[in-house]
């Protein structure tokens, strides 16, 4: 499997994210990366993990990382254990992350850094039912595509972040951005 810094930036803010917050199972791990993602899209026209985010019921799911949890890649193995754990007086369970290694900054860029730490701030002591109540607040993504346009289970455009005045000025970002990483070959 290649290694992009996109992949290394996913498993080490999932390393941070199950650090710096309580209760971090599936759902919160979720929201907190939705957030990251859509917060520096609007930033920079670009997200942070390269994750895709599909409407689902509960709120929106990157996909792609939700079927690896099961079986996860040996890179990100090597850095978080997914366990199940009981709750208790039910049949049901909970995700556990557990972080196996050292959180690395390596990747991440001061205002990726900012964002995290913000997030882990904000939600430190939410639940995952507050964590899906902040993610269907009206006229966010996910209300856009699952309720407002009836898209269930489809892809939320990381566009719907971008308010009608902000569009312009991101993809200026985006595309400064894109040439002088052409320049710098």
């Amino acid at each position: 499997m290649l290694v992009t810094h996109e992949r290394e930036k996913l498993i080490q803010a999932i390393n941070f994210f199950a650090r710096h917050t309580r209760k971090c199972g599936k759902v919160k791990l979720f929201k907190l990366l939705y957030f990251l993602d859509f917060e520096h899209y609007k930033r920079t026209g670009r997200s942070v993990t390269g994750q895709t985010y599909n409407a689902w019921k509960m709120g929106p799911v990157p996909v792609s990382l939700f079927e690896e949890i099961s079986t996860p890649q040996p890179d990100m193995a090597e850095v978080i254990e997914f366990a199940e754990r009981p709750i208790s007086g039910s049949e049901n369970s909970m995700l556990v992350i557990r972080p196996k290694i050292d959180f690395s900054d390596r990747h991440f860029t001061s205002r990726e850094m900012i964002i995290m730490r913000n997030l882990a701030k904000e939600f430190e002591n939410a639940a995952a039912d507050d964590m899906i109540e902040a993610t269907h607040l009206e006229n966010l993504p996910w209300d856009k595509i699952y309720r407002q346009q009836g898209q269930k289970q489809q892809v939320i455009p990381y566009e719907l972040a971008l308010r009608p005045d902000e569009i312009e000025r991101v993809s200026r970002v985006a595309q400064d951005r894109k040439e002088l990483v052409d320049r710098l070959g």
